[in-house]
């Protein structure tokens, strides 16, 4: 009897920094309720500072992680891949907790598993793709090549648990950069599951840094934070992408707007969403005597 009146504990969820899991600094969280109004699970409520510390950790990665070859880069993607390949089931159950059917659900990572593959291919190509030698009229060789744009800060779909947050995440790292994301706020559950797939793949500590919360309270900070070189995400609203906009031109960030993409759809993957996380290096040479 007693075993039947007891309360189930709700799992709480953390944010992910600097490759460990604390939870917000605030002590805050919220608690996420199915369609029956019933919680099922305590999700932090990520906090300025917490992205404040997201950031130097990712800054403090981007050097090393940019300086490693595209081979590696791309083995470790697909590291990520395999990870999240062995834990379908449990993403597909986190995402039926959040509403999805079950078929939508093994779609959605099934989808997942692939565009993560789909970009470890890309990371030792997209250099060949968009770099160049250029004709100049003297005697130089002129070259341009892509290089990471550093930070980039990321706020996922909010209408994608898992595939949303991984199209943004994986050709933003493949190319050098380092990255923090906010997590959907209606279907977090994934995101914090998948930063467990990612600390257990070699991906170095603060390359991927991963927050829950609400968007109203941390957009700001994403986008107006001086040591961030880059802001993706979805471009929805137009009084707050008019605010993105002009808190970006403080340090002339470059923002990333993509909206009403299908990222279930072929449209969520190409090599033109590494580059836009890109910077262009060109470097004179001269030739003759």
């Amino acid at each position: 009897m007693a075993a039947a009146n007891r309360l189930s504990v709700a799992k709480t969820y953390k944010i992910y920094i600097d490759g460990k899991f604390p939870r917000t600094e605030s002590g805050r969280y919220f608690p996420l309720k199915n369609k029956q109004d019933a919680v099922i699970a305590n999700v932090c409520r990520g906090s300025r500072k917490d992205f404040r510390n997201a950031v130097v950790a990712a800054r403090k990665a981007q050097a090393g992680w940019a300086r490693a070859s595209a081979y590696l880069r791309g083995q470790i993607l697909y590291r990520i891949a395999e990870m999240l390949e062995g834990r379908i089931e449990q993403f597909v159950a986190e995402l039926q907790l959040q509403g999805r059917t079950e078929r939508q659900a093994r779609k959605e990572v099934e989808i997942a598993v692939d565009r993560l593959i789909y970009y470890a291919g890309w990371a030792d190509k997209y250099q060949q793709v968009f770099s160049s030698v250029n004709p100049v009229s003297s005697a130089h060789f002129n070259f341009s090549v892509l290089e990471p744009t550093g930070v980039v800060s990321i706020i996922a779909p909010d209408d994608s648990g898992l595939i949303g947050l991984v199209s943004y995440i994986a050709p933003a790292i493949v190319g050098g950069n380092t990255c923090v994301a906010l997590a959907s706020e209606s279907l977090p559950l994934s995101a914090v599951s998948f930063a467990e797939v990612l600390h257990a793949s070699d991906v170095p500590a603060g390359v991927v840094n991963i927050l829950t919360g609400f968007r109203d309270e941390l957009t700001e900070q994403f986008a107006s934070h001086m040591d961030v070189n880059a802001i993706a995400w979805p471009g929805d609203g137009r009084k707050m992408a008019r605010s993105v906009q002009t808190l970006a031109a403080e340090n002339i960030k470059r923002v990333i707007a993509r909206p009403k993409i299908d990222w279930m759809s072929d449209e969520g993957e190409s090599p033109y969403l590494i580059r836009d996380t890109q910077e262009v290096k060109t470097t004179w040479h001269p030739i003759g005597s």
